[in-house]
């Protein structure tokens, strides 16, 4: 077959198609353990390891009137890859698809309705180790194409593979217990950020109930403005029946974000995500209350271990505390759960909301010693805390949930 390779900025013809980019396998079994003890410190969950490379477009095909080009990346054992794309600017009529080279998964095709403010593009896993990446592309826009592949994830678990497989005391959005939450459970998704980690976060509205794609999630989730680019977040990943098999699908995403604020104190970060969910996915925007009280009855919904979204519940009071503390008040920057009388939290859980008796979130998920095994408590960091935060807008939630500056402490969940 004859390849076209850009040279200098001329195409010119070519007998040999890209090398593939072949990764050893990792040693899984050392990475759990690694992993293991990190989260036992309170890290999010690492699914990957960071393969930095430098590839751009070179050899092409012709193929119906377009170049065509393939690049085929291969990492033995890997349960998933995914890429970053830290030079991506696509042209009016190219399109970019990744997919197992074996055809039995793939993701959406990227366009230039992709390009954003980053000049970034970060996919989101596709569960298989063998994956080709194929760029069409008109040559008269070849000039102005941007698109340099960076880092190469390849994954040693996935959703649903972590190093402990969340507890049997977790309870499935699905079943009946989560029947009357089913609007709060639309606004939570479970996240990767760097192409490496994952946590648990949620849309949140704001006071003028105008749908901009706020998204909150924990601090230490590590969604900073540096690589505020690189998250992605994975809706309607859940169960299809009430303990039934693990089948969550992956393919209702959102990728990149613009980074707003975030503060250690509280342990809260906010994004503006670059899109909105598209309508059909049902996505729903969490309300809030930031006022000084505690609540009778607490629910968290999250992704334990990364698994498929489950609910939990304490129906006893929450206490206001410091983080990791039992006194009262403390420092009055976290919101305490006892014990969970219905489900637990676990690695993963991070970021996720805690929503109170009147389902509006006051808090999102710092830690704690909670899980199937043990009834200890968590700890929340709180919103009450966070709307002041540290007083500057890059700090705190006001600014941002409040845009009008109409004073209101209080939101509902819309659709």
């Amino acid at each position: 077959m004859i390849f076209k390779t850009l040279l200098a900025g001329v195409v010119a013809l070519s007998a040999h198609a890209t090398t593939p980019l072949v990764f050893p396998p990792l040693d899984i079994h050392k990475l759990h353990q690694k992993e293991l003890a990190n989260e036992k410190l309170g890290e999010a969950p690492r699914f990957a390891v960071v393969r930095n490379v430098s590839v751009k477009p070179q050899s092409f095909e012709e193929r119906d009137g377009l170049l065509v080009w393939k690049q085929r990346v291969r990492a033995l054992n890997a349960v998933s890859l995914n890429f970053a794309f830290e030079k991506f600017k696509l042209t009016p009529n190219a399109r970019l698809s990744i997919y197992a080279t074996d055809f039995s998964v793939s993701v959406r095709d990227f366009t230039a309705e992709d390009n954003n403010i980053h000049g970034e593009l970060w996919s989101p896993v596709i569960l298989a180790e063998d994956v080709t990446i194929e760029l069409s592309i008109p040559e008269s826009e070849l000039d102005e194409l941007e698109l340099e592949l960076t880092r190469v994830n390849q994954g040693f678990r996935t959703f649903s593979q972590t190093t402990e497989k969340a507890g049997s005391c977790n309870v499935d959005v699905v079943c009946e217990e989560g029947d009357e939450w089913q609007k709060e459970i639309n606004s939570v998704g479970v996240i990767s950020t760097g192409g490496s980690t994952f946590c648990t976060g949620f849309m949140v509205n704001n006071t003028s109930n105008d749908r901009t794609p706020l998204f909150m999630t924990a601090a230490h989730c590590r969604v900073r403005e540096y690589n505020a680019a690189s998250l992605v977040v994975y809706w309607n990943y859940q169960s299809q029946q009430c303990g039934g098999s693990r089948n969550g699908n992956l393919d209702q995403f959102n990728t990149g974000s613009q980074f707003l604020a975030a503060s250690a104190k509280s342990d809260f970060a906010l994004v503006k995500l670059l899109n909105n969910p598209e309508p059909e996915w049902n996505v729903t925007y969490a309300g809030f209350d930031a006022r000084d009280l505690d609540t009778s009855s607490a629910t968290a919904i999250h992704h334990p271990a990364t698994d498929e979204k489950s609910i939990s519940f304490e129906f006893d009071p929450t206490t206001t505390t410091s983080y990791l503390k039992d006194k009262v008040p403390g420092d009055s920057t976290h919101i305490r759960v006892e014990n969970w009388d219905v489900g637990t939290t676990e690695p993963g859980s991070s970021g996720s909301p805690l929503f109170n008796a009147e389902k509006r979130v006051i808090g999102q998920l710092h830690g704690g010693y909670a899980s199937c095994r043990s009834a200890t408590p968590d700890w929340y960091g709180r919103i009450h805390t966070s709307w002041e935060g540290e007083g500057v807008p890059e700090k705190r939630l006001v600014d941002w949930l409040d845009p009008g500056k109409t004073g209101d402490l209080i939101t509902d969940t819309i659709e």
